[in-house]
């Protein structure tokens, strides 16, 4: 025997919600197998779950369509700071450059490790130590460092700090669409639940089980087979 299964995707949801809609409206007000507050409730809710659904695919996709050009302008920014900070240990080893102007980059003056640059907030912090202590060198006679120049560096940095904003920004646009998404689900599904046993209690005492089950169907209930379970052959 078949059973049914509510709707666990949003768009399955709309789906169903449309298939009620579109019968109910088209059906013999006098035969319907809910009742007339229901079916206006559904479609009205139907607009606003529909509206919301496409919304969060909007928004998602612009995040993910997003998310590749943004990790290479982390990638290029992570390896300016890193290759920069790199160097200066270098120049502080050759000599050319004292170790306590590491402080002003935020650096240890006694140790050459470099900063975790992990994460994108710490990419965001230690870019803007490291231009700003070398811009404070620089002011202080300091002979610039060159390969890669800090103009290099900040061209590249700036390029991820927008990235990195607008990132942020749609990522909030799809956490408040699927917020709203969310919200709706559960009485999407009362709706659905209430509309398939109308539906089920109206055919019921069709005799015939594949018969019953096609009058139900038009109005968008799905209904599943069992594993190994013997399905009605179509001719």
């Amino acid at each position: 025997m078949p059973y049914r299964r509510l709707p666990n995707t949003d768009q399955a949801r709309v789906r169903a919600l449309k298939a009620a809609v579109a019968k109910g409206e088209h059906y013999d007000i006098k035969q319907l197998p809910f009742t007339i507050h229901t079916l206006s409730e559904a479609r009205n809710f139907l607009k606003r779950f529909e509206i919301a659904h496409n919304y969060y695919g909007k928004c998602y996709e612009a995040q993910v369509g997003e998310s590749g050009k943004h990790q290479g302008n982390v990638k290029m920014a992570r390896l300016y700071i890193s290759h920069f900070i790199q160097v200066l240990n270098m120049c502080i080893a050759r000599g050319e450059i004292k170790a306590e102007m590491r402080k002003l980059y935020g650096l240890s003056s006694t140790s050459s490790t470099l900063p975790d640059l992990i994460n994108e907030q710490s990419l965001v912090e230690w870019g803007k130590r490291v231009i700003e202590g070398e811009r404070k060198r620089m002011s202080s006679g300091g002979i610039p460092i060159y390969n890669p120049t800090i103009a290099k560096v900040k061209v590249h940095y700036d390029i991820f700090v927008d990235s990195h904003e607008r990132q942020r920004t749609l990522q909030n646009w799809t956490n408040r669409s699927l917020e709203e998404l969310t919200s709706m689900r559960l009485r999407a599904d009362e709706l659905i639940l209430e509309i398939w046993n109308g539906v089920e209690s109206k055919f019921q005492d069709i005799p015939v089980n594949e018969e019953r089950l096609d009058k139900c169907r038009e109005f968008g209930l799905i209904y599943y087979y069992r594993t190994n379970e013997r399905q009605p052959q179509l001719f």
